[in-house]
């Protein structure tokens, strides 16, 4: 598909579901809902590994500990006595 405005070739999926061809604006089919099926889309998840994280210490904060200290305020991790 070639862009109106600029003239450029716009990146296109084929929904398996519905069998449209579809502008990649999401990992979701824009007529259907369906998923669609691209190695180039992102996981959500991003490898995070959510059971084994340390929360930093500072109960105001919702930062994660990195290398010792929090990645959000910056202080360093103090584990409970």
């Amino acid at each position: 598909m070639i862009c109106d405005k600029c003239g450029k070739e716009l990146d296109t999926l084929f929904c398996k579901k519905c069998n449209n061809d579809v502008l990649r604006l999401g990992p979701f089919c824009y007529f259907c809902g369906s998923p669609l099926m691209d190695s180039t889309v992102e996981s959500e998840d991003d490898g995070i590994d959510f059971e084994n994280r340390i929360l930093c210490s500072d109960g105001t904060c919702i930062g994660v500990v990195e290398n010792g200290v929090c990645k959000v305020c910056g202080k360093p991790y103090v584990p409970e006595t």
